[in-house]
């Protein structure tokens, strides 16, 4: 049995999950709507306060989607009730991040700014003095990840002065720079 795919997930009183047509499930919570369609093999019921997600047959296909669409369940209701975020580090001299309406301004070196438009459901916020911190705010966490994602490869750290946007407390592996020949 599948340890992730046999805990039951606990919903909470303001949420609201209905299942459609066996496994179209939307979940209305205080911060959104999500809605998503499961295989099909996988049972989907909602005993009391709790979702139950059970499988047919201990093939291997069943089992790999027993525990991914637990999964993938536990954070709709997770994301309806406190969503999700990702937060960025822009590190260079001049690098620097600004709101610029719902979009995001960044300074990156380059010999023009960057403008990021953010996707439905995604919101930015900026910290720091100065302003080198990007928070990507949201409800689905595969479009949180993937907009910090994209973000972080309009610069991509450089191994030699670390220079670039990283996720925070990610660990950039530094190169020695050339050595000065002839001391």
């Amino acid at each position: 049995m599948s340890r992730i795919g046999k805990q039951p997930i606990a919903v909470p009183k303001d949420v609201k999950v209905t299942i459609e047509d066996g496994n179209r499930v939307t979940v209305k919570g205080p911060l959104g709507e999500l809605s998503d369609t499961f295989a099909a093999a996988m049972t989907l019921s909602l005993e009391g306060d709790q979702l139950i997600v059970r499988r047919p047959s201990d093939e291997r296909e069943h089992r790999a989607l027993h525990g991914l669409t637990r999964s993938l369940l536990a954070n709709m209701v997770t994301g309806v009730t406190q969503g999700f975020s990702k937060r960025l580090e822009i590190q260079g001299v001049g690098y620097r991040a600004e709101k610029q309406g719902a979009g995001l301004l960044l300074r990156l070196g380059y010999s023009h700014p960057v403008v990021v438009e953010p996707r439905p459901g995604i919101t930015f916020d900026v910290e720091g003095n100065p302003p080198t911190n990007v928070i990507v705010r949201g409800i689905d966490k595969q479009v949180v990840g993937q907009t910090a994602a994209e973000i972080r490869q309009l610069r991509k750290v450089e191994p030699y002065r670390g220079k670039g946007i990283r996720y925070s407390g990610e660990k950039v592996r530094r190169k020695a720079g050339k050595s000065r020949a002839g001391k």
